[in-house]
């Protein structure tokens, strides 16, 4: 199997629109490649291009690139919501719909039968095992994980996930990718929760615990972890800005791979069933107003 050099990356699709999807499109607009974004809903990639206009707008606002390169990123960026011309002759395909395995095999399996088969393919899963979504190819070797963190634009990580499948090459060129999209990359294997949602989620969950348990209110108990520990967002300021239902779906994945102490909280059930999801609906461990800001 050939991949195309870093350099051949010329077009990229994103599949998904969404919160992932946007910001991925963002940076790969910037790092100078044509960017197909693809969402099945129609009018969610005409949402997405307004989110990402906006982010480049703050930047220029803030002096941290000029009106130029804002305007010369939005004209790589095509809208589509039809599947096979968002992929048809793209160099690589970045996957970033929700964590539902059968949903990432299906789009997949999609996807295989239409891109060249020398396209490198990614899926931005948190959690998901890349192994089990590559079983819908072809040839499984092509598919890495590379997981981005919220907000895209801003957060310098990506995890890059090998299976045991996984073809050395693509590992090294989805290394190369991130680094060219401005981000520090590291490589884990495929193993639940990764590095970072495994870490992640154990001092989250612990934090809900804690306010359950009436041990500290959600502002105090991030503030310990910000002045105390140097993160630079607490726990559950960061639950509410990922989205309580993500991260239950998270938790839930990883109780079934790795045990109780991964068991969701009852008062994170109880938030998602009620639609407290976080930022993106005003309210989860904290209320926002409606452009973002915490109140």
């Amino acid at each position: 199997m050939t991949l195309p050099t870093l350099d051949e990356i010329r077009t990229v699709a994103v599949i998904g629109a969404g919160t992932m999807g946007h910001g991925i499109a963002h940076v790969a607009a910037q790092m100078g490649a044509r960017v197909h974004l693809y969402d099945s809903m129609r009018g969610a990639a005409r949402a997405g291009v307004a989110k990402i206009t906006r982010n480049l707008d703050k930047g220029v606002e803030l002096g941290k690139l000029q009106a130029a390169e804002r305007d010369a990123a939005l004209a790589r960026i095509t809208e589509f919501d039809e599947l096979t011309p968002a992929c048809k002759g793209v160099d690589c395909v970045i996957e970033a719909v929700p964590e539902h395995l059968e949903l990432k095999r299906e789009i997949f399996g999609s996807v295989d039968a239409i891109v060249s088969p020398h396209a490198l393919l990614a899926t931005n899963t948190s959690s998901l095992p890349v192994g089990e979504i590559a079983t819908s190819l072809r040839h499984p070797g092509r598919l890495i994980g590379m997981h981005f963190f919220n907000p895209v634009h801003l957060m310098k990580l990506v995890e890059i996930v090998r299976h045991g499948r996984s073809n050395p090459a693509a590992v090294a060129l989805a290394v190369a990718l991130a680094e060219k999209l401005g981000k520090t990359p590291i490589v884990v294997a495929d193993s639940p929760g990764f590095a970072s949602s495994r870490l992640g989620l154990v001092l989250g969950l612990e934090a809900m615990r804690m306010v359950e348990q009436g041990v500290a209110s959600a502002a105090d108990i991030d503030t310990a972890m910000k002045l105390g520990y140097g993160h630079p967002m607490g726990p559950l300021e960061l639950t509410d800005l990922v989205g309580l239902d993500v991260r239950l779906g998270i938790a839930e994945y990883l109780e079934s791979a790795l045990g109780a102490a991964f068991a969701p909280p009852e008062l994170l059930r109880k938030k998602v069933e009620a639609g407290k999801l976080g930022k993106k609906t005003g309210e989860g461990f904290y209320r926002w107003s409606a452009d973002g800001k915490k109140l």
